[in-house]
């Protein structure tokens, strides 16, 4: 997305642009807000990277499956 500068400001097509770029931008950073905040995504609970990365996996799995069940996912 685009942001205004010092010495120059967004055109309506930047504007445009960023609006229909934030339409689905939201969607993404709130699941990384959600993981971060609630599941530590931040922080690592194996020492190596395969099983770390299997536990994130899961962790998504397990997150983006509640979503459907809930009925929160709406697309």
């Amino acid at each position: 997305m685009r942001k205004n500068q010092i010495n120059a400001t967004l055109t309506e097509n930047e504007i445009k642009q960023n609006k229909k770029i934030s339409k689905v931008r939201y969607k993404i950073e709130q699941y990384f807000g959600i993981t971060e905040k609630y599941h530590g995504a931040g922080k690592a609970r194996f020492t190596s990277l395969f099983k770390e990365g299997w536990d994130h996996l899961c962790g998504a799995m397990a997150f983006n499956i509640k979503r459907v069940v809930l009925g929160v996912c709406r697309t």
